[in-house]
């Protein structure tokens, strides 16, 4: 069975851990036993998804949204003891990746969700402090706004929200997973997109009606797990250990 430490080592590296500012502590949040022989994948740190892990044994929990973020107080107290406890008597250790794999360029949320839509990554799309948590990608020939809507319901299981003011047929898509925000709106007009897409909504009905361009909210949580699948493949791909996603 690989060490713990050789699957830490591989997963800064690959996702590039330390390459972008966060809120969230990415990487190693709780050290659990020293081999892993399986790893369970999730959107979400908590205990229904810390439950599930000891439930099937895992070696490790690997999700988007850790426990630990700058926002808050990292004492272990109340509902957070809690919480750790179940890791701590379970030798269950957290992996968190936040921003590193919105932003990956091969398994990251927001290059998997083009790459579902047959678009190819053109360029960088909405910075953060320097560097691009997003990307734009473009079709070779262009799609109804509507099969993106019902591709989108269908393989993230969501039901999207949709501004249709834009073009019909879509071509050139911009997309940031999760809380976009309007700062990655307004990216989306100066990159004159066809088609922005995001997890949660904002209210720019208006501005994208007056500019012309095609809005899609798809959910936070729905925008959020095709990257942890695709991470979940390359680990059990690297290191032949069993991996499980579980969508709570």
């Amino acid at each position: 069975m690989p060490k713990l430490e050789k699957i830490v080592r591989f997963l800064d590296e690959y996702l590039k851990t330390d390459d972008v500012d966060d809120s969230s502590w990415n990487g190693l949040q709780f050290e659990g036993r020293a081999t892993v022989k399986k790893a369970v994948f999730a959107v979400d740190a908590g205990i229904d998804a810390f439950r599930v892990s000891a439930d099937v044994r895992a070696d490790i929990l690997i999700v988007h949204h850790g426990h630990f973020w700058d926002f808050r107080n990292p004492s272990i107290t109340g509902w957070a003891k809690e919480r750790i406890k179940i890791l701590f008597e379970n030798d269950i250790s957290l992996y968190v990746s936040h921003n590193p794999l919105d932003r990956h360029k091969e398994v990251g949320h927001n290059a998997e969700i083009l790459k579902l839509l047959g678009a190819r990554i053109t360029d960088e799309f909405f910075l953060y402090h320097g560097k691009n948590i997003g990307w734009i990608g473009e079709r070779g020939s262009a799609l109804r706004l509507k099969e993106i809507e019902e591709k989108l319901n269908s393989e993230l299981n969501t039901v999207c929200k949709v501004l249709p003011f834009g073009p019909n047929k879509v071509r050139t898509i911009a997309v940031c997973s999760g809380g976009g925000s309007y700062s990655g709106f307004y990216s989306a007009l100066d990159a004159g997109v066809d088609l922005y897409i995001t997890g949660d909504a904002v209210e720019i009905y208006h501005t994208a009606k007056d500019a012309g361009v095609n809005v899609i909210f798809a959910g936070h949580h729905a925008t959020e797990t095709l990257g942890l699948k695709a991470l979940s493949r390359t680990l059990q791909k690297k290191f032949g250990i069993e991996t499980v996603y579980i969508d709570l």
